[in-house]
């Protein structure tokens, strides 16, 4: 990978890569971070179809797919790609709240005490074929004192916390970081993808009120529930935009690189807003004669599945008690939100405020990457950057307990 000796790596500390794998397609998107802004430098995209549902069913057509995107992207930015955060999502992903408490040992929180309660609050049976994805903290309590969102330094003797915890399939994150080191990049962190979206698409506001967050995609629907600033429930259903061209093929008996192209042409999701007497030539199968339909009908097949799948999601908010606490609405995101009617089918479906999500929060190609379908891609990018930041936090404190060390042992040695 790479276009000669003279590419600089994103080694430095200015770089950030996310890397988006989805089931249709592979978005490598490169920003460098200049004069407290992110900027884009590097975008490539290109088809794919070694996934399905979200889970890699073919490595050699993935790393291929991952190849030919990162190269565009390299091309673009003059930047060699040795490291990326990395989009995962699929059926195999599993969340669940978890809750952890410990008593505060110097009356005053501090790091360990954090890291400990956190620690306490994953001791839960994770099955031996999962790993650990996100422990994502939710709120914090100090002495029954809750809704507190940074603990140190406050005074108490308890501290509890609740969290989400993110678990994903071994084998399917050992595929994907496989097909990144056959492409010579190295994983910094897989990003469960829906959270990542949320990075670029939803507002603090909208974080902190109550929002549900669906991500679709071309293979899966990732549900993301935030409350008071933090994810409290994730989900997936395993359909999204494929289905909807495999419905429309077999509807229409249309081969489905057909049934594709009528989808992204004339596709709507509420056959309400189609004029009635709107048709349509589709191309006939294996090289019988083209048909007549009515737009309606196509769109008649086209909101049946957004309706199975909203249904499906409404199900999910239902069973976890969130339908009636997601005041700010729901925001979709990804390549399967932009068909025409899909925001005014999901209102009439959840009963509720509903918008289409464009990422934002990057300078440079904001034409082309206000599109949802990178949503992901670009969440990835602003999560690199929050993870550096965090890291550099991390070493400042370190460094100045180190300080503060040395001069107690000082004090203590001369006095």
């Amino acid at each position: 990978m790479g276009l000669g000796i003279n590419m600089a790596t994103n080694g430095s500390n200015n770089i950030r890569v996310g890397i988006d794998i989805g089931t249709s397609k592979v978005v490598c998107l490169i920003a460098e971070y200049v004069d407290h802004e992110l900027r884009v430098i590097g975008l490539g995209s290109q088809t794919s179809r070694g996934l399905k549902n979200g889970v890699i069913v073919d490595i050699e057509s993935t790393v291929s797919a991952i190849e030919s995107a990162v190269n565009d992207a390299e091309l673009m930015s003059g930047k060699q790609v040795t490291s990326a955060f990395v989009g995962i999502s699929g059926g195999h992903i599993n969340g669940l709240n978890s809750e952890g408490v410990v008593g505060i040992k110097d009356k005053k929180v501090k790091v360990s005490d954090v890291d400990r309660v956190i620690t306490a609050a994953q001791a839960y049976a994770i099955p031996d074929d999962s790993q650990l994805l996100h422990v994502l903290p939710r709120d914090y309590i100090i002495d029954q004192q809750n809704g507190i969102k940074e603990p140190l330094g406050m005074a108490g003797v308890r501290l509890e916390t609740k969290v989400h915890l993110v678990t994903c399939n071994r084998n399917s994150a050992q595929n994907i970081s496989s097909c990144m080191k056959a492409c010579g990049i190295t994983v910094e962190g897989f990003v469960l993808e829906q959270l990542a979206s949320s990075y670029s698409v939803l507002s603090e506001d909208e974080k902190e009120l109550g929002t549900c967050l669906i991500d679709m995609g071309g293979g899966t629907s990732d549900v993301a529930v935030f409350q008071n600033g933090a994810i409290s429930h994730t989900a997936n259903i395993p359909t999204s935009g494929d289905h909807i061209t495999k419905d429309i093929a077999r509807a229409l008996q249309t081969p489905s690189m057909q049934a594709e192209e009528l989808k992204k042409k004339y596709g709507c999701a509420s056959s309400s807003i189609i004029h009635e007497n709107e048709t349509i030539e589709v191309p006939g199968m294996a090289g019988r004669k083209n048909k007549i339909f009515s737009r309606m009908a196509l769109a008649s097949v086209i909101e049946q599945r957004y309706l199975d799948i909203f249904g499906l999601i409404k199900q999910k908010l239902n069973l976890s008690s969130l339908e009636n606490n997601i005041p700010a609405g729901i925001v979709i995101t990804g390549g399967t939100s932009r068909m025409e009617g899909v925001a005014q089918l999901a209102e009439e479906v959840f009963n509720a405020p509903v918008r289409i999500g464009s990422p934002s929060g990057l300078i440079g190609l904001s034409d082309i990457l206000r599109n949802p379908i990178y949503a992901t891609a670009v969440g990835l990018v602003l999560y690199s950057q929050k993870s550096q930041e965090e890291d550099h936090m991390n070493y400042l404190f370190m460094k100045d307990k180190n300080i503060f060390n040395k001069a107690f042992r000082w004090i203590q040695n001369n006095f």
